[in-house]
Order: C-alpha cells, then sequence, then structure tokens
C-alpha cells in the first residue's frame, strides 16, 4: 500500500510540473484532468470521500470545461482575425 501511496504523489508532482512547463494548451489542460484525478484519489486513500468527489466534479470535471471553452474562444477570435485581413 505505501508503494501504491508514493507512486501516487510521484505522478501528482511530474503532472504539477509538467502542466507548468508546458508550451502546448491543450495538453497541459489534459495534464491538470489527470493531476486532479490523482489527486482525487489520494484523498480516497486519506479517508476523506467528500473531498474526494468534489476534486472530481470541480477539478476534473468543471474546471476543464472551463478551461476547453475559453481555448475555443482564443481560437475563434484568432481565426476571426486571420479571415478579416484576408479580406483586406
Amino acid at each position: 500500500m505505501n508503494l501504491f501511496v508514493f507512486l501516487l504523489l510521484g505522478a501528482l508532482v511530474l503532472c504539477a510540473i509538467a502542466a507548468c512547463l508546458n508550451k502546448n494548451l491543450l495538453t497541459s489542460i489534459v495534464i491538470f484532468m489527470a493531476y486532479s484525478s490523482v489527486m482525487s484519489v489520494i484523498w480516497m486513500l486519506l479517508e476523506s470521500p467528500d473531498l474526494a468527489i468534489t476534486e472530481a466534479a470541480v477539478g476534473a470535471g468543471v474546471t476543464s470545461i472551463l478551461f476547453f471553452v475559453s481555448l475555443k474562444k482564443i481560437h475563434a477570435i484568432e481565426e476571426e482575425e486571420d479571415h478579416e485581413q484576408d479580406e483586406e
């Protein structure tokens, strides 16, 4: 069991570092989802199911969806600017 906990903590640290250092925003969002999922499992191992459910729902669910929508909006704005430049 201790080995599993250490593996989860190592994965948590790796996800945090990878999300910060990654230059691709979409990949960073996916890594953030993995971070939230690992953190949810850690909360379960710490016998705190209410925090685990909250982390899974908010961290991996709602926040990631908001990030995806924001990223799509940013690309939509860039596409509109490119389209306007092409017309000129």
